[in-house]
């Protein structure tokens, strides 16, 4: 038998968002996971629920992210013309009383990405502490499916966690029939 390996992250979550994790078990398998994430060939589906919303039902938002420190805050990131490209593809799923249920494709892979992109657009999402509104039970940020181009395909698709379930529910949500 060859050498066992606990089970390592082929790519991060932030630490409050919920759903789904690619993990691998040897060097080769994520070095290839590896090599696909960074070459924008794993699909990633996330919600969240918003503060406000979006006026338009779809868009994309190409801010570029810069990471920013100070003794008073820590670190952070911020929309800032001389960081690093940063792409996310939304897309309204339904919408509540002073809030709204978005779908988020990231097409970069930028720390605090889809965080910092929602609150940019003065939509910060429910339960973020650092970019949006703090409270809420935690972060309504949910890796809800992902898709790898391995062979064969393998695609995984994550429950919504207790936390966002009213939140998604007076958004419209129907677990029942759910995307």
């Amino acid at each position: 038998m060859g050498k066992r390996h606990l089970p390592q992250p082929a790519h991060r979550l932030d630490a409050d968002t919920a759903g789904c994790l690619v993990l691998g078990r040897t060097k080769p398998a994520l070095a290839a996971l590896g090599r696909a994430f960074a070459a924008g060939q794993v699909d990633k589906t996330y919600w969240a629920v918003v503060r406000g919303g979006p006026a338009e039902d779809a868009g994309v938002i190409d801010a570029p992210l810069h990471k920013v420190s100070s003794a008073a805050r820590g670190w952070r990131m911020e929309v800032h013309p001389n960081g690093q490209r940063a792409v996310t593809r939304w897309r309204v799923l339904g919408r509540g009383p002073a809030m709204a249920w978005v779908e988020l494709r990231p097409e970069t892979g930028r720390t605090h990405q889809l965080r910092v992109h929602a609150a940019a657009q003065r939509w910060p999402m429910l339960g973020d502490p650092v970019y949006g509104d703090p409270g809420f039970g935690g972060l309504h940020l949910l890796a809800r499916a992902i898709a790898l181009p391995i062979d064969p395909p393998l695609a995984a698709t994550a429950p919504v966690p207790p936390h966002m379930d009213a939140a998604l529910r007076a958004c419209g949500w129907d677990a029942t029939a759910a995307p």
